[in-house]
């Protein structure tokens, strides 16, 4: 189908403010830039407490900031990776996304502020989102949350860390997470998709933007064969937690993210993928401005309180 309207209003202001792209700055002026970016979706509903502390990483700590949307006690827990291909995005980028789901989806979010390329190279990014994954687990009962309900997600660079993080979970034997989050997902550094050669221009994420993060992320070819880098090419699919693997008509990662939901039914792992026709990469984050975003962030909270099982 067509480009959404609203979508498409989007683009077309973005093209008149001008400008380089993101990969045609330095590194700190695109921080900057996606920081600023994240204005559009607005402040974000309020919460009922907001904490920002460290958690131990493989290399220092990890700033993390946690949103606990009421009073009750055990609540359910999300942890959050955000997007920005492990080179931009931050906690403060991604702060409007994380309110908004723990509100909807009754459950803390624990934001994730992991390493960024090129300071560290992978597999730095995938390692700290484990980390901070396995501290939740140890420590989030003593600050209100449920061990025992622990889901995952993220989106674009995020999702590829839940997605490998749902695989190191199984693989390393713990934590037990309950859930898995995919918003358009980077599954593969191959980039040699139909989606890639589709929308790889004009739609907000381009080609050339993706060849920018996974240069600056690996550190050679050998790189993109590591399922901690390239989910897609794990052998083995089985025994993961059940997931929503949202994904965009008009993203160079479409086929990817929808390719990974393929392979996990393959695998017999519970999964759902809802294409959003129209919409591009980052929609999901544009609620303030797009229709079809609320409906994909009312999918994944619904989702999320199913898996929780808490009351819909």
């Amino acid at each position: 189908m067509p480009l959404d309207p609203q979508t498409k209003s989007f683009l077309d202001q973005i093209a008149s403010m001008g400008g380089p792209a993101l990969n045609e700055v330095p590194v700190e002026m695109a921080r900057t830039v996606s920081d600023s970016m994240a204005q559009w979706a607005g402040p974000g509903p309020d919460v009922a407490h907001v904490d920002n502390r460290k958690v131990p990483g493989p290399a220092g700590d990890i700033p993390v900031r946690i949103y606990v949307p009421g009073t009750a006690a055990a609540y359910p827990v999300l942890v959050y990776f955000h997007g920005g291909g492990w080179v931009i995005g931050s906690l403060e980028s991604h702060d409007s996304i994380c309110r908004t789901l723990a509100n909807r989806a009754a459950c803390m979010v624990v934001s994730v502020d992991y390493r960024l390329a090129p300071e560290h190279k992978f597999p730095a990014a995938a390692e700290d989102a484990y980390a901070a994954t396995q501290w939740v687990a140890a420590a989030i009962g003593g600050l209100g949350g449920d061990p025992r309900r622990i889901a995952i997600g993220g989106d674009s660079a995020g999702g590829n860390l839940t997605a490998v993080v749902a695989q190191l979970a199984r693989d390393r034997r713990g934590p037990r997470l309950v859930f898995q989050l995919l918003i358009y997902p980077v599954t593969d550094a191959a980039r040699d998709t139909a989606s890639y050669r589709e929308n790889g221009d004009g739609y907000l994420l381009t080609r050339a933007m993706m060849d920018w993060f996974f240069d600056h992320y690996m550190t050679g070819d050998a790189d993109g064969t590591d399922a901690r880098l390239s989910p897609l090419r794990s052998e083995n699919l089985q025994g993961l937690p059940p997931a929503l693997v949202i994904t965009a008509e008009f993203d160079p990662l479409r086929d990817e993210g929808e390719r990974y939901a393929q392979r996990l039914r393959e695998a017999k792992v519970p999964v759902t993928l809802s294409r959003y026709d129209g919409m591009i990469h980052g929609f999901f984050g544009m609620s303030s401005l797009v229709d079809k975003a609320k409906q994909a962030v009312d999918e994944a909270a619904t989702a999320l309180r199913k898996a929780f099982a808490v009351d819909c």
